[in-house]
């Protein structure tokens, strides 16, 4: 049920969603849906808190294999410029983020959020760098959902590489690493503690 509630805020938004379209998207009686979910509330509530834990997951799985720079780059570029399915997650994201302006159960939600996302970004950047980082890629995922006309890859390239700042060294490994400065080297990778995983 809670994955059918999901289609449709991605469908409809909060404004749309209703016990009947839970139900008919999750192929169960009405009634099945008012008792476990007794207000439309409650229900958009259970339902981004999924939607959360699922990209939590999916963002941390999106740098595993991040061992360079430019690794970094292409990642956060096809974070931006990503298919249908970033497509739906972007909506529902910012779906959320549009109702906890009113709602602190969900501006709770919200919040775990963005220390997760900052905490994996964290790990090539550094707390601050992250910050910045996160800061430019909703504005870029935003523009991108809202625009009529497709950003060329170039720019979006080049605005992600001048926050990110210049490379430390010709040759950069970013894996495991926490930084407070742009970008470790190889040899400084080799000394640096292990990060601290994403809560």
């Amino acid at each position: 049920m809670l994955d059918a509630a999901l289609t449709v805020l991605v469908e409809d938004g909060v404004a749309g969603i209703t016990h009947r379209k839970v139900a008919a998207g999750a192929d169960v009686p009405l009634g099945s849906v008012t008792y476990h979910f007794t207000s439309l509330t409650e229900l958009c509530t259970q339902a981004f808190g999924r939607y959360v834990e699922q990209q939590t997951a999916g963002y941390e799985a999106l740098f595993a294999e991040v061992t360079s720079r430019e690794d970094l780059i292409d990642v956060l570029v096809e974070l931006v410029r990503g298919g249908p399915s970033r497509h739906r997650s972007a909506v529902l994201g910012f779906e959320l983020h549009l109702a906890a302006l009113r709602d602190p159960a969900l501006r709770a939600l919200t919040q775990q959020w963005t220390r997760s996302s900052r905490a994996v970004l964290a790990r090539f950047t550094g707390p601050e760098g992250a910050a910045r980082l996160d800061a430019l890629l909703e504005g870029m995922i935003m523009h991108a959902l809202l625009s009529t006309d497709r950003e060329p890859h170039e720019e979006t390239r080049a605005a992600i590489v001048q926050v990110l700042g210049p490379a430390a060294g010709s040759d950069t490994c970013l894996a495991n690493t926490v930084r407070t400065t742009p970008l470790a080297t190889r040899e400084e990778a080799a000394d640096a503690a292990p990060a601290t995983p994403a809560p």
